[in-house]
């Protein structure tokens, strides 16, 4: 019997694994540890953010806070110093790696209980039931993640095992994922490929960052971030990031087109769909003028998004109501959950690696007593 048996080889489950060191067991149903870790952040895993925040998640305030006091970002970044995993920062605070292989590399080596290509069929009591047997354990952890990326391998087995125990599963859906569009905005695909910067708000949220219109509808960092925060009804952009458009059109005797510091191709059709037409300003008539201010404040209720399979991660998941601050079940005292199964999500810029490393560091401490 192991001490411990850890469901999933992504990042909560290996860095949890890297810090009991023994008598314990990994199950991963992929032909290879982490995966998803591989393909994040364009394949430099963008590991962790010097601003850290429970407001940075969609989640329970308290439980998040409460986590972090554990183990948070300046703890993180001392346990990659400490090892020799050299990061570097880059926009907006975000860490990344040279390469994820850095991450990787260090798993491999240092995590040597991995059992590969093995299903996970569930759990009763003590139990785990695999494609290969069953594996017995006096306490469980269950790092399988999200449904997002399925191409990687993402299952459901996690929620599953989770209201087999009595756990109430808060409604699962696609998140840092792109819009798409109703007909109003079809105009966004006819722009496929333009990316500038922008400030999308969502109700008390607010993210300045670029935007890349699709053959889709809308994405790029801003949109991803806004569709942690998205549920029904209108997000509102400023295409012009802050700054008010009138500012721009200062000389009378130029077009339009030529004063705004936007792409020509995006104002041309964002002209187009406003009904005004590209010309000097001084011929613009009082009610064109009140047109263009939708550059600063363009409203647009999405018709959803491009789904699972494009989301990064799974907002949702295991209530933590149901979970202690040591994310252990309050049903069943041997079981864990840790990572993104859970429902904690972070926007973009390390913070869902973060929440990976300190859950598991929280069910660390329990574990190693």
């Amino acid at each position: 019997m192991y001490d411990t048996i850890i469901l999933g080889a992504g990042a909560s489950g290996l860095f949890l694994g890297d810090l009991l060191k023994k008598n314990y067991l990994i199950i991963e149903h992929n032909n290879e540890i982490g995966k998803k870790i591989k393909v994040s952040g364009g394949g430099k895993c963008n590991i962790a953010n010097k601003v850290l925040s429970p407001k940075n998640y969609d989640g329970d305030n308290k439980f998040i806070r409460k986590t972090f006091e554990k183990f948070n970002n300046k703890d993180l970044l001392n346990f990659l110093k400490r090892n020799n995993l050299k990061v570097f920062e880059k926009k907006k605070n975000q860490y990344f790696f040279e390469s994820s292989e850095v991450l990787l590399n260090y798993f491999k080596k240092n995590v040597k209980n991995v059992l590969l290509n093995t299903q996970i069929l569930g759990i009763e009591k003590n139990k785990i039931l695999t494609s290969k047997g069953e594996f017995e354990a006096k306490n469980i952890v269950v790092a399988t993640g999200g449904v997002s990326f399925k191409k990687l391998g993402a299952s459901n087995i996690g929620y599953k095992i989770a209201e087999n125990l009595g756990h109430n599963i808060k409604i699962l859906k696609p998140a840092l994922v792109g819009f798409t569009v109703q007909k109003q905005e079809e105009w966004f695909k006819k722009l496929s490929g333009i990316s500038f910067l922008a400030d999308v708000k969502i109700g008390e949220y607010s993210y300045k960052d670029n935007v890349l219109f699709s053959h889709r509808g809308i994405t790029g960092p801003a949109i991803l971030n806004a569709s942690l925060r998205w549920n029904r009804g209108k997000i509102v952009i400023d295409f012009l990031a802050g700054k008010n458009m009138f500012y721009f059109l200062k000389n009378p005797n130029k077009q339009i087109s030529t004063q705004l510091p936007l792409p020509k191709r995006f104002v041309k059709e964002f002209l187009d769909v406003l009904g005004v037409v590209d010309k000097k300003i001084k011929f613009l008539t009082k009610e064109e003028k009140e047109k263009l201010k939708l550059f600063n404040n363009y409203e647009f209720a999405p018709a959803g998004t491009f789904g699972f399979e494009k989301a990064e991660v799974t907002k949702g998941g295991v209530n933590t109501d149901e979970i202690d601050e040591f994310m252990r079940s309050k049903f069943s005292p041997n079981i864990f959950f840790i990572g993104e199964v859970l429902d904690v999500t972070g926007e973009l810029g390390g913070y869902n690696f973060q929440w990976a490393f300190s859950s598991a560091f929280s069910a660390f401490l329990f574990l190693s007593r």
